[in-house]
């Protein structure tokens, strides 16, 4: 039976793909709808759409950095082949993988295209405190992170009982 080596990226590219629209169907939306620095109040005192813009990385450190911050998600690009290519057997690394790919991707587009990034999701932690406006690659990013850590507590926590039980 011949094997289709193409089935185990479909995940990755699936998940990248639908993460790249979606961020950018609703950076548009902002955009059109919300001037800058504006906002829209969805919740009084704990989630707000305002659009934003950062030219740097998360929390807004690295301001200004555009070429470094592209040459960082190329490189990011090369270490989720990578490491694409060492967890193919499981679908849940290729999953977090293509949430990682998408936001990376969805962020790459706008310091391509804008210079910065546009952010738009701001929530209220504390009264008067808010959140740094974050955006949906970054939540993406973020979902991905998690699924890896997930992965690697998981799988450490088995090879350890494996080494007992050895």
């Amino acid at each position: 039976m011949e094997k289709n080596y193409f089935r185990p990226i479909i995940p990755l590219f699936g998940i990248s793909i639908l993460i790249i629209c979606l961020d950018q169907l609703t950076k548009t939306i902002i955009k059109q709808r919300i001037d800058y620095y504006d906002q829209i109040v969805v919740i009084e005192g704990f989630f707000n759409l305002r659009h934003d813009r950062n030219s740097g990385a998360a929390f807004s450190l690295m301001q200004g950095q555009r070429t470094l911050l592209i040459a960082a998600t190329i490189l990011a690009m090369l270490f989720i082949a990578y490491y694409y290519f060492q967890f193919r057997h499981s679908l849940w690394m290729r999953v977090g993988l293509g949430f990682i790919l998408g936001g990376a991707i969805g962020n790459l587009i706008d310091r391509i295209q804008y210079g910065e990034v546009i952010d738009f999701l701001q929530f209220g932690i504390l009264p008067k405190y808010k959140w740094p406006t974050f955006n949906t690659a970054d939540t993406a990013i973020c979902i991905g992170a998690g699924m890896l850590i997930i992965y690697t507590i998981r799988n450490r926590k088995l090879n350890f009982e494996e080494t007992i039980k050895n």
